[in-house]
């Protein structure tokens, strides 16, 4: 199968070296290089035509040198993070020409990986569905949403939901799992335009805007005067703290992202831990990786939704791999409205 031995330009996006302090564009560099559009002989790998990439929180500390749960970048390697491509050559019995896939690959046009897994890569099933989707509600984002909220929280009709960041990729999809199962939900994003987007189109019960608030506390009392019974923590830090100080006894918080961390050379304390123990409050950190076994089940929930019109979605959308270092550099300053695409090619 495959090309030929056709050899083109490849443009990538390589990442220059580990970084403190916030990331900057030059921190990632574009150039041209060149690949064969076909996978070596006997080899066990997949070659890619890279279609979508996904902006994701998580990169950021795949900046550092810090191995944690996800291997650090690779400097003078391309950028590596979530993405839609088709298959354009394959050695693996898994995949074939002309299958769409899902999964992680190279900031850059045309990508070789090796060996990719089953769980690494994933066939994408219904491909009459937005293909940009499995970057976000159908992808790692949704099912992140749907494990946090339906699992680790442990969610009842009519509770009350507090989601932080959530006009993101999966606070907006968390809001509508809620308001799905008969819960009150508001939630907090950081401009008019998204906390209108809350309200109007995701069709949040409230939702208000961190920025213009002194004293975070004030407005969770204001918003939930019995006080919270969920929070889908997605910010840490000083919003963590508040909401300890507003959760009800026995509340459940998923802690899924702390943003307002991640650029920080020392972590924000945290002063409220006492009220976990007196709340009687579970706080249960989780990683979607834990949960792709339960991805066949997700997608088919999530396909009823999108075809019933049951869950809105919002995406925004860039072009051109030479702007992708920008648009994920935007999420760390709030600039993107929606979950952050970067269209490589459209087929």
């Amino acid at each position: 199968m495959g090309n030929g031995d056709e050899i083109i330009s490849n443009k990538r996006i390589i990442f220059r070296d580990y970084i403190s302090g916030f990331p900057k564009e030059s921190d990632m560099i574009p150039t041209t290089d060149t690949i064969r559009l076909k996978v070596p002989e006997g080899s066990n790998s997949v070659l890619l035509k890279n279609l979508y990439l996904s902006c994701d929180p998580y990169m950021r500390g795949r900046m550092t040198n810090v191995d944690s749960y996800i291997a650090p970048f690779t400097p003078g390697l391309p950028v590596m993070g979530y993405g839609v491509a088709k298959v354009i050559d394959s050695g693996n019995p898994n995949y074939n020409e002309g299958d769409y896939v899902w999964g992680i690959t190279g900031w850059e046009q045309y990508s070789l990986l090796e060996n990719p897994e089953p769980l690494t890569l994933v066939k994408i099933k219904y491909t009459y569905l937005p293909l940009s989707y499995y970057t976000g509600i159908l992808g790692m984002p949704g099912i992140t949403a749907y494990v946090g909220f339906h699992e680790i929280a442990s969610p009842k009709k009519g509770e009350f939901v507090f989601v932080s960041a959530a006009s993101g990729a999966v606070g907006q999809l968390v809001g509508q799992f809620a308001k799905l199962m008969g819960c009150y939900v508001v939630g907090c994003a950081g401009s008019k335009e998204k906390v209108d987007l809350l309200k109007n189109k995701f069709g949040f019960d409230d939702a208000f805007n961190y920025k213009e608030e002194h004293d975070l506390v004030a407005p969770l009392k204001r918003y939930f005067p019995e006080g919270i019974d969920i929070y889908f923590e997605n910010v840490g830090g000083k919003m963590l703290d508040a909401v300890l100080a507003n959760m009800k006894l026995h509340g459940r918080i998923a802690a899924c992202g702390m943003i307002s961390q991640y650029n920080l050379e020392e972590s924000e304390g945290v002063r409220n831990n006492f009220l976990i123990i007196t709340k009687r409050i579970r706080m249960e950190g989780f990683l979607v990786f834990d949960h792709l076994h339960d991805y066949p089940k997700f997608i088919e929930v999530m396909k009823q939704y999108i075809t019933e019109e049951k869950i809105v979605y919002v995406e925004d959308t860039v072009e051109g791999l030479e702007n992708a270092p920008a648009a994920l550099i935007g999420l760390f300053t709030g600039r993107n409205v929606g979950k952050q695409v970067v269209v490589v090619s459209r087929e």
